[in-house]
């Protein structure tokens, strides 16, 4: 049965959504069915396998960094907006980085992570280079940049993800 139904609760919300924006009759009961059950069986092809967590408390760690990052770069950013950037010196650019996640599940983490944080913005993964493009409102140092990503984020997620 979980072969036919890989995701119940979704063909039975599935059905319930077309009944209820339908006229309820055995057609639309049947057609209904026949599409909540593709739907959830093509779910369960492109669904990703369950990530495995290997330190928890790693993740939240990460959880407190990018909180308190996430609140330090609203009020940078507003700063700035604010006071026009240090007179107009405000310089805008992007930054390769070179990462060492492959796994898609923190990888994707660290894509929320950075776009999450006002000021930046993940552009580009190069999956064979295992590079990150990346764009910063207020550059001042690319280096810099590189450290803060290996260092405070993705270290972190490795620890976090086996």
């Amino acid at each position: 049965m979980r072969r036919l139904l890989p995701h119940p609760l979704l063909t039975a919300a599935l059905i319930l959504m077309w009944l209820l924006l339908t006229r309820f009759s055995l057609g639309h009961l049947v057609l209904g069915s026949a599409i909540a059950v593709l739907a959830g069986l093509s779910l369960a092809r492109i669904e990703p396998e369950t990530p495995r967590i290997r330190s928890w408390s790693a993740l939240f760690r990460l959880v407190a960094i990018v909180s308190v990052d996430i609140v330090r770069s609203n009020w940078a950013v507003a700063q700035l907006m604010l006071t026009n950037g240090r007179h107009g010196a405000r310089t805008s650019a992007f930054v390769v980085i070179p990462l060492r996640l492959r796994d898609p599940v923190p990888l994707a983490l660290l894509a929320i992570i950075l776009t999450a944080t006002p000021g930046t913005a993940w552009l580009e993964h190069d999956r064979e280079a295992g590079t990150l493009l990346l764009h910063v409102f207020d550059m001042i140092d690319e280096e810099e940049w590189r450290v803060l990503i290996r260092d405070r984020y993705e270290a972190l997620l490795m620890e976090a993800f086996a």
